[in-house]
């Protein structure tokens, strides 16, 4: 589900982009501390910025240190210090690719092995945190069925994502939270689901999976499907992008939001443009 939400680095602040490491850093200690360090290899650069989104929107501050990891064992790097917060985002990343290689072995038949090697921080995130997990199992949940009904309606497909990234937002925030930012979040859910979705359309047509795109326009490929109904994908995401940026004018932040603008103002309509121009689009970075 995860690996589209980036930066776009020409216009983003030195600063910032130091921030964003240090927040990478400290999520992969978070997973540890929450689901052990075995979980850590299936860290993604999402949490990163999900840590900057909801730290800001929650008030928690952010205290970065200097701190050795197991990739750096020698030189010490700045590294944003372990807080509740960021152990939680930790567990959800564990969940989320738990759940995702759960899939892939439903769909694909591959990935039992590495499922297995995330079983165990599986296991310790439901146990510590029943709330978060239940959230994502039964969106996962109407998200499958929805795949298994042959639901050909893009929105309609992406409600289930984008309502698990609603209620995740409103767990995380609690008090703090609001309608812009269940709208925010379920704007930004319902994109990821679809740019997914669109940038995987010729592998999906190929492996006869489901993909909405696919039931709905049956283009012959992600080229032809764009050249045919272009004007129809991009209202779709000018649209969801469009109640992105409206409710994040309504959100409250309590530090300096230029790296999370830079994310979602700029990272997105840049992902968006790079898989409506059929480049490649690799939802695993390399590592900063």
């Amino acid at each position: 589900m995860f690996g589209y939400v980036r930066y776009d680095l020409p216009n983003l602040y030195v600063k910032d982009f130091m921030l964003y490491k240090a927040l990478y850093c400290g999520v992969c200690k978070g997973i540890g501390a929450s689901c052990g360090h075995a979980a850590r290899m299936g860290l993604s650069y999402d949490m990163a910025f999900l840590s900057a989104l909801l730290h800001n929107m929650s008030g928690k501050d952010i205290r970065v240190e200097k701190q050795h990891c197991f990739e750096h064992m020698i030189v010490r790097r700045p590294i944003a210090a372990v807080d509740e917060l960021t152990e939680e985002l930790g567990a959800l990343n564990t969940v989320l690719v738990y759940y995702k290689l759960t899939d892939d072995i439903e769909d694909e038949k591959r990935g039992r092995g590495a499922r297995l090697w995330f079983r165990r921080g599986f296991l310790r995130a439901k146990k510590r945190y029943p709330e978060l997990t239940e959230i994502v199992d039964r969106n996962m949940r109407a998200q499958a069925a929805c795949e298994r009904a042959k639901t050909a309606s893009p929105d309609i497909a992406a409600d289930a994502t984008a309502n698990m990234m609603r209620e995740l937002s409103d767990h995380f925030l609690g008090e703090k939270r609001s309608e812009a930012s269940a709208g925010l979040f379920y704007a930004l859910g319902k994109w990821i689901y679809l740019i997914d979705a669109l940038d995987d359309y010729d592998k999906d047509k190929k492996k006869g999976a489901y993909n909405p795109f696919v039931l709905s326009y049956g283009s012959a490929d992600k080229k032809s499907l764009i050249a045919e109904h272009g004007e129809d994908l991009s209202f779709l995401f000018d649209t969801t992008f469009y109640a992105m940026r409206e409710n994040l004018s309504g959100v409250g932040f309590s530090f300096n939001r230029d790296l999370t603008d830079n994310i979602i103002l700029r990272g997105v309509p840049m992902q968006t443009a790079r898989v409506m121009r059929c480049e490649k689009c690799g939802k695993i970075e390399k590592k900063i």
